[in-house]
């Protein structure tokens, strides 16, 4: 990032002020200094949202959501950095800057240009939903009607009508759009013999919608037996990136707006969605028969940490996604498997069993690693000596990967029931005695305090708090000679340590530049409420967390003096490091007579 756009970016905050800008999209309170709201991004009925309009950010204590002006936006609108950036000069009549006047001049080309394709899409999104009202469309009409899709319901998805292979081309032709510009949107295609057509020519017609409610892609049904694809996507373009993108992600946006959700769906295609949604399922996407990503783990994490994975009843089918399921959990998120009877998707279990009959399946739901154990147990006949043993051998390793002793545990019980195999010999197998497995090691807790686990992880959090909201009893305290283990604590004790070399004083609202919004940034967001950073007591807790964490520091330091020391060949050398442990154990035994 150059200096001119740092400059803008901070110009831009100042003008956007942040109480205006929230305030316009939700409703504030003022209480004293501050602003009061619920949470917008998570349902709650009492306000647990805050906004520090001093130090220029907002913080829920609720679900630890925080940043400035531009994470505001970000979160709310759900767009990228860039975006939530572009949002906000718009607001401010502020002209985002390039590196230099071509690549300015270039910027406002790609704008135009997608703006264009953007208004042809939907454009091309009304043409097939006229035609479907039009009385040309009965074959479409009558599919809709097999499949029960009632008429709220097709208004809702914008359902549409392709009736032939040349009237979109022609009718874009009339709107003034260029044939390029059809092509280049993915919603016509060009023939060998340079003809424009339909890309979707003779489809059930589903527009697909991004999260800025913008339709960027179509997908579409065949009516008719044909050696063609059943379902069809725009191919990928400048505005559409299927494996970026979700079906009925813009509908979830508005829920979570609205209601709030907990969980998100997922099932393959754009029929189940609609199918689930129209049940009452309204927090479903689809990945719209793509192997799932990385982007789409991440466009979940945006609404929520927990996915139910709802592919149809397919066993072995749905093994073949475990590579995207574990890409799932890898970004974060808690991944359950909807077990759905053998052979039906969820549209077929709405039409059999209806909603009741689904949310059983929902109940049913498994831990993405018990679906890796019973995808195994399906492939081998566990009555024979030899399959038993080689699924043992192939679900030690999963259960290996369990991510706490107890739930190890729990799942060899569950291994020793289904072969007759014992607890000692699946432990023995697993590389772990039952002692180890059952009694992990306790750390001595810090003669300081008699807190057990985080209690470190505690204190390292009070003197951030303290020195980020600039108390007078922490000014004094120099946060860079304490090792942070947490990368984001240690992104805050650089931001503190800057703020103070360059200004003086620290302004905790510029920590949202320097860290990203996360648990232990909320952590310390936290501290700042109520009196626990104020008066006698939280100076002395202070003095306390300062004393632990130097302790801790001259402990890590001497260890590694010690490692050092027994690599050494130079008897000077080895002196030398001797001479400083003894030095640091003697401020040590000063530290812990305190």
């Amino acid at each position: 990032m150059n200096e001119e756009y740092s400059a803008f970016l901070a110009r831009l905050k100042e003008k956007c002020d942040l109480v205006d800008v929230i305030g316009s999209y939700i409703k504030l309170e003022r209480r004293g200094y501050n602003y009061w709201a619920c949470c917008p991004f998570h349902h709650e009925k009492t306000p647990s949202f805050v906004i520090n309009a001093g130090e220029k950010y907002y913080h829920c204590f609720g679900c630890g959501a925080s940043g400035d002006v531009i994470g505001f936006v970000k979160e709310y609108e759900n767009v990228g950095f860039n975006e939530a950036v572009q949002i906000l000069a718009d607001r401010a009549k502020m002209e985002v800057p390039a590196f230099d006047p071509r690549a300015q001049e270039e910027m406002k080309r790609r704008k135009e240009r997608k703006e264009r394709l953007l208004a042809l899409m939907l454009d091309t999104a009304r043409f097939y939903r006229d035609n479907l009202y039009s009385g040309k469309a009965d074959e479409h009409v009558a599919y809709l009607e097999k499949r029960k899709i009632l008429p709220q319901t097709i208004k809702r998805f914008g359902l549409g009508a392709s009736l032939d292979y040349t009237s979109l081309p022609r009718y874009l032709r009339e709107k003034g759009y260029e044939p390029k510009e059809m092509t280049d949107s993915g919603a016509c295609a060009k023939t060998s013999d340079g003809r424009i057509l339909d890309a979707q020519g003779g489809r059930l017609i589903i527009p697909i919608i991004n999260n800025l409610d913008e339709v960027v892609a179509f997908g579409g049904r065949i009516m008719k037996p044909s050696a063609s694809a059943k379902y069809k996507n725009t191919r990928d373009s400048e505005l559409f990136d299927k494996s970026k993108n979700l079906f009925n992600i813009n509908l979830v946006k508005k829920l979570k707006k609205t209601e709030g959700i907990f969980s998100l769906i997922l099932v393959e295609g754009y029929m189940d969605a609609i199918s689930l949604y129209q049940a009452g399922f309204c927090n479903t996407v689809a990945s719209m028969g793509t192997s799932l990503t990385k982007e789409q783990a991440r466009l979940c994490k945006r609404y929520t940490d927990n996915v139910f994975i709802s592919y149809d009843g397919d066993f072995a089918g749905q093994k073949a996604n475990l590579r995207g399921l574990e890409i799932m959990k890898q970004e974060g998120l808690k991944v359950r498997v909807v077990p759905l009877p053998e052979g039906l998707d969820p549209d077929d279990v709405i039409k059999k069993s209806g909603a009741d009959g689904y949310r059983d399946c929902l109940d049913k739901a498994m831990p993405l690693i018990d679906f890796r154990l019973e995808a195994s147990k399906r492939k081998f006949d566990l009555s024979k000596t030899d399959e038993k043993r080689e699924y043992l051998k192939e679900v030690i390793p999963i259960v290996r990967e369990a991510e706490s002793a107890a739930e190890r545990e729990e799942l060899l019980k569950k291994l020793s029931k289904e072969t007759g195999v014992s607890m000692t010999a699946l432990l023995s197998d697993l590389g772990a005695s039952p002692a180890k497995a059952e009694e992990p090691a306790v750390k001595e807790p810090s003669p300081l305090t008699r807190e057990e686990g985080d209690g470190a992880r505690k204190a390292e959090r009070f003197v951030l708090a303290a020195c980020l909201f600039d108390k007078p009893y922490a000014r004094s305290c120099k946060v860079e000679k304490f090792v942070f283990h947490d990368e984001t604590l240690s992104k805050i004790a650089e931001y503190i340590q800057s703020e103070r070399l360059e200004k003086g004083k620290v302004r905790a609202g510029g920590v949202f530049d320097y860290v990203q919004e996360g648990a232990e940034l909320s952590e310390v967001l936290d501290l700042d409420v109520g009196d626990r950073l104020n008066g006698a007591n939280a100076e002395k807790y202070f003095s306390d967390c300062v004393a632990r964490l130097t302790l801790q520091a001259l402990s890590e330091e001497i260890e590694s003096l010690r490692s050092a020391y027994q690599e050494a060949q130079d008897e000077d050398e080895k002196r030398e490091i001797l001479s400083l442990i003894r030095q640091l154990m003697i401020k040590q035994k000063k530290y812990k007579k305190r």
